[in-house]
């Protein structure tokens, strides 16, 4: 048996089958070779791959093949980083990969068998317990897909609580997050998705809910409390929406805002950037929307022997039942990202989490300082956490593209942030700065600056 098995293996080494063994499938199946297995599409719809797919190598050439290719990278810890934007540069302990890795952690899909599922589902529990507690609201689920789906689903809570089609979106929101809203207001007659033109709700007719971001996309941080006594005369909702989870080490939480429903990204404890992803979405909420909010929910319950245990709990509102009855259909939870922001969490504690958020706003305030010196640059952000917007005497694009070369990333330009949205000043740039930014990067990345903007 192990001699054959070897003898698959000099045949090659990731396909099971031998010739042998591909001949006796053919001949139950009843044709003579793997092509004729195709033999019903016509010639003309097939391609011949054999001419573009370059022939097999080995091992070490294909690691020394993804070496080269990554060596073009350019690492945001090699450069003077100032992008931020929705995913920032944080540090994340050694120990939260550590632990994520772990078996038990590493592939898990939803834990509907609550008897072998004890740890993750009681992990996911703390990490629900963490969400509610920063947040100040009332519950968390056991996590979305990303800030802005999170977004999304809460607008859409909102829409089947009030009984009222439609959905306000207030200019501080994350670009991308309003096209996720509107790409659900699209595909759903029932409800409409407006952008408001200014700061305050003119005519809250027929308004289920207003999202409102905090700290907004321009860095902006504001108290969202006259908005929410205004919601709540209106019958309507108030949807707190976050890009920058860290900034509630710092500032006031939503729900002694008054907010009804708390929509975030919480990529920046846990998780590193990697191109965008994998990210975290978190939603809290009020207890009287429990019943109505997306996702899966981890309950504590007592065993037969009186034993604290964890399962799923109103799992009814999910796709189990008809999908137009459903209050979401996601089929894939991002567990293990919420399992990282637990165990970063709780390695920092309160006091860390305060310590964090603390070093973010003192290292933007220190670079506002310094770009704000430049001649012709205009700090337009007053009040903001770690991220703020400027103003440049010359187009931001051609500046940000161009000091990448002096390994400078100096912000997110607006015309590329607003991509597709109309009126967008192309002289705005969105800079951030983290624990992670040094003076030495702060003094780069204002030379760098200086240089090209004053001549």
């Amino acid at each position: 048996m192990m001699l054959s098995s070897f003898k698959r293996c000099l045949n090659h080494r990731f396909l099971p089958h031998s010739d042998e063994t591909r001949k006796a499938m053919l001949d139950v199946i009843g044709v003579k070779t793997q092509e004729d297995l195709f033999s019903t599409i016509p010639n003309n719809l097939k391609c011949d791959m054999s001419k573009t797919i370059p022939s097999g190598v080995d091992e070490k050439q294909v690691l020394q093949k993804f070496q080269n290719l990554a060596s073009k990278n350019l690492p945001a810890s090699e450069t003077a980083f100032f992008l931020g934007a929705g995913s920032y540069r944080h540090y994340v302990p050694a120990l939260v990969d550590h632990l994520i890795q772990r078996s038990e952690f590493m592939t898990p899909y939803t834990p509907y068998q609550s008897e072998i599922s004890q740890g993750t589902l009681q992990a996911l529990f703390e990490f629900q317990t963490l969400v509610a507690n920063i947040s100040s609201m009332d519950f968390s689920n056991a996590t979305m897909y990303d800030g802005a789906t999170s977004c999304m689903e809460s607008a859409l809570v909102a829409t089947r609580v009030t009984h009222k089609p439609k959905i306000l979106i207030h200019p501080s929101l994350h670009p991308h997050w309003i096209q996720v809203v509107e790409t659900a207001g699209r595909h759903n007659p029932n409800i409409t998705v407006e952008r408001m033109k200014t700061q305050n709700v003119e005519n809250w007719k027929d308004v289920a809910c207003v999202i409102v971001q905090n700290p907004s996309v321009d860095g902006s941080v504001c108290d969202l409390s006259n908005m929410s006594n205004e919601a709540h005369k209106n019958k309507a909702l108030l949807v707190a929406a976050c890009s920058e989870i860290v900034s509630l080490g710092l500032i006031k939480p939503p729900g002694q805002m008054g907010a009804d429903i708390f929509a975030a990204e919480g990529s920046s404890l846990g998780s590193t950037m990697n191109f965008g992803g994998p990210l975290l979405g978190l939603f809290a909420a009020n207890k009287s929307l429990m019943r109505q909010a997306p996702g899966r929910l981890i309950g504590q319950t007592k065993d037969s022997d009186g034993n604290d245990v964890y399962c799923l709990t109103l799992a009814a509102r999910e796709q189990h039942i008809k999908r137009d009855k459903a209050t979401s259909n996601i089929c894939t939870s991002s567990s293990l990202m919420g399992i990282a922001f637990s165990i970063h969490l709780a390695l920092l504690g309160k006091e860390g989490f305060a310590k964090m958020a603390q070093l973010n706003h003192i290292n933007a305030s220190k670079l506002t300082k310094l770009i704000g010196g430049i001649e012709g640059v205009k700090i337009d952000t007053d009040k903001f956490f770690n991220e703020f917007t400027v103003t440049l005497p010359k187009a931001a694009e051609p500046m940000v593209d161009s000091l990448v070369e002096d390994k400078v990333m100096c912000g997110v330009p607006y015309t590329r942030l607003y991509r597709g949205f109309d009126s967008v000043n192309e002289n705005k740039l969105l800079m951030a700065a983290t624990e992670l930014t040094t003076e030495d990067d702060m003094l780069k990345v204002y030379s760098a600056m200086k240089k090209y903007l004053v001549k």
